[in-house]
């Protein structure tokens, strides 16, 4: 395993989930609590966008990795969030359906309360990346 796999697999998130949300199947990143709460005081009452980025980390030898962005237009908020996708592949695939993700923390009742809902303006974007990931991942099936 190289250096760099190591690395990655190190930073990857480990709160990813996936709840049902009136009968969809909703990604979910669980954030620690203090900066779940950080970005829920900055930006309460405010009107806002966040842009979200799926950037696609491979290499070649089926392993993918996505950073996902998240630039909030109020409250200077950037968070980024390392996902691997080989294990958590069923976030994506739920994000190309619903085009949502969902932030919560680790005392929320997924789907029910405390959880903030992003909605992706360009569900194409979500579709696109799956196609990219799902390639990636097989690549390793193939050679």
């Amino acid at each position: 395993m190289s250096e760099e796999l190591k690395k990655l697999l190190q930073l990857a998130h480990e709160g990813i989930t996936i709840f049902d949300f009136d009968g969809k199947p909703v990604p979910c990143i669980i954030m620690e609590e203090k900066k779940y709460d950080g970005i829920l005081s900055a930006v309460a009452g405010k009107a806002l966008s966040i842009n979200t980025d799926l950037n696609i980390l491979q290499d070649g030898l089926g392993h993918v990795f996505v950073e996902v962005l998240l630039t909030f237009s109020q409250g200077g908020i950037v968070e980024k969030i390392l996902i691997n996708a080989n294990k958590d592949i069923s976030f994506f695939q739920s994000l190309a359906k619903t085009s949502m993700i969902a932030l919560s923390s680790p005392h929320s009742s997924y789907g029910k309360d405390n959880v903030f809902m992003i909605q992706l303006p360009k569900p194409e974007k979500a579709e696109d990346a799956l196609e990219l990931i799902e390639r990636g991942i097989k690549q390793t099936n193939h050679e």
